[in-house]
């Protein structure tokens, strides 16, 4: 291939530069580059100016050009980014030589290879291996850190409940409280980014779950950013975690808000697309029909360094200890971890963009997804635990007995069978563990279900969901309560498996 400038040597970096890519152009090449620009042959690309393949206002185009001419019109394997014939960017991997004719830069000769699949290929995989990483110090440290929450937050409940606090003494344990809750909320963000989290998916409408969420989300980012919901008349059926789609939700709008200090405008939109094998590999998605959640802001923007990093973990631009960097993190996480993809484009100035594909299903949307309650039935069943962490099964009995449940504790399953075999009463529910020494929770129930087989199961967690897979707790109708979890969250658990009809 050849490129054929004619620029003035004498002209700085800049201006050759500029002269170059408006004067410039294709003077010969042969088929095989014509194909790499989405040509059929070397004739239609013989001729055309840089200009009109050339994007020489990204940042690695324009460091290739510097470096080019600095180095004395000479360049070894360095990248540049260009336009093919349908305006998609494609990365190409250079080298070439530059012909100097009286003072004039005459000609390039070169090599280029289209490395654009290679290089996406690469940053699919860092991004595997830096959330591989991520969850692996997760998952190492969820379930003790769960449980320590969960003692943390449970007595700090106990204490508040008490009236022997004076004023001070109670402000000081509601700190406690609140700080054990964030703690928790960066646990299972976490996670989310590393795709361990334990989600409960079904059935359900994206165009339910952004109207129920746009009166709280309009609280949330004030009244001097307009919130809108453009939804598509059709249903919008998709498969996935109620809660989650909230947070991702929540999040978006979140960041939304913070790019527009002095208000602006949201838009949260929805519509069914089907993506093509060419479109998938871009998205990292097989080729269908998906649901897409387009949320755009007219915000300050980013600029493509920014842009580059955003789904990092702890990555922010805001100043410090107004922000964790887990909010779009924790995002990319959910939304990956339910089967999708998401998409962000924006510019300085431009506003932003973001485009969440989650695979469409057929058929009705479920039950819409309960808020949770501050208030929770009590009742005089008989409960077993199972929980080999004695702090945290004492505190479980204690907010059990609290509600009027009569409550039989066991450190292991191996003692959960023996108490289970020396009452000769009515069992009601079995509350255990799902990891223990010696027996998973799975097998315990499993036994327990064999010689009570009314007894209904709920399983505690604050393992990440690969852990919670092979213990086969997350088949259809199974109750499972995610720790750190409060006082009321236990109870609302344990009343609705008593009332339910299945185990």
């Amino acid at each position: 291939m050849e490129y054929d400038p004619a620029v003035p040597c004498h002209l700085p970096i800049n201006e050759q530069i500029r002269w170059g890519h408006e004067h410039g152009f294709m003077a010969e090449c042969n088929d095989a580059m014509a194909k790499m620009y989405g040509r059929a042959s070397a004739e239609e690309l013989i001729g055309k100016g840089l200009k009109e393949f050339l994007v020489l206002n990204d940042p690695v185009t324009r460091r290739f050009m510097e470096d080019f001419i600095a180095g004395g019109y000479r360049i070894s394997d360095q990248e540049s980014i260009e336009l093919d014939a349908n305006g998609q960017r494609r990365i190409f991997r250079n080298t070439m030589v530059g012909t100097i004719v009286d003072g004039q830069w005459v000609r390039t000769w070169g090599i280029t290879r289209d490395v654009t699949e290679r290089i996406h290929l690469e940053e699919q995989l860092r991004n595997a291996q830096q959330m591989e990483a991520i969850g692996r110090l997760a998952g190492g440290i969820a379930h003790d850190f769960n449980n320590i929450l969960s003692i943390i937050m449970g007595h700090g409940e106990l204490l508040l409940a008490t009236a022997k606090l004076d004023e001070d003494g109670r402000n000081g344990v509601d700190q406690i409280r609140r700080a054990a809750d964030r703690a928790a909320s960066l646990t299972q963000q976490l996670l989310a980014f590393s795709r361990k989290q334990v989600l409960q998916p079904r059935m359900l409408d994206l165009n339910e779950t952004v109207a129920d969420m746009q009166k709280m989300l309009t609280r949330v980012i004030g009244e001097d950013i307009e919130l809108v919901a453009k939804l598509s008349a059709s249903p919008m059926m998709v498969r996935a975690d109620p809660g989650q789609l909230e947070q991702v939700l929540m999040n978006l709008a979140v960041n939304a808000r913070d790019a527009m200090p002095h208000g602006g405008k949201i838009m949260m939109e929805t519509s069914r697309v089907d993506i093509s094998p060419e479109g998938g590999r871009d998205l990292d998605l097989p080729a269908g029909g998906y649901v897409m959640l387009k949320v755009t802001d007219t915000g300050h923007g980013m600029d493509s360094a920014t842009l580059s990093h955003v789904f990092e973990p702890f990555f922010t631009t805001k100043p410090m200890g107004k922000g964790t960097g887990l909010g779009l993190a924790t995002v990319y996480g959910i939304v990956k971890q339910s089967g999708g993809s998401i998409q962000v484009e924006s510019d300085t100035g431009q506003g932003t963009g973001f485009r969440v594909y989650l695979p469409a299903v057929d058929g009705p949307s479920g039950v819409k997804a309960e808020r949770t309650g501050q208030k929770a039935e009590g009742g005089s069943e008989t409960i077993l635990i199972a929980e080999d962490e004695p702090d945290l099964r004492e505190l479980t009995r204690i907010f059990l007995e609290g509600y009027g449940y009569r409550v039989l504790e066991a450190s292991s399953a191996d003692e959960a069978i023996k108490v289970a075999q020396a009452w000769t009463q009515p069992i009601h529910l079995l509350l255990t563990d799902v990891i223990m020494p010696g027996m998973s929770g799975r097998q315990l129930a499993d036994k327990i279900l064999s010689k009570r087989p009314e007894t209904k199961i709920v399983y505690m967690t604050g393992y990440t969901d690969d852990m919670v897979v092979q213990h086969r707790v997350l088949e259809p109708g199974v109750q499972l309560l995610q720790k750190p979890f409060t006082k009321v969250e236990l109870a609302q658990k344990v009343r609705a498996t008593l009332d339910s009809s299945g185990r």
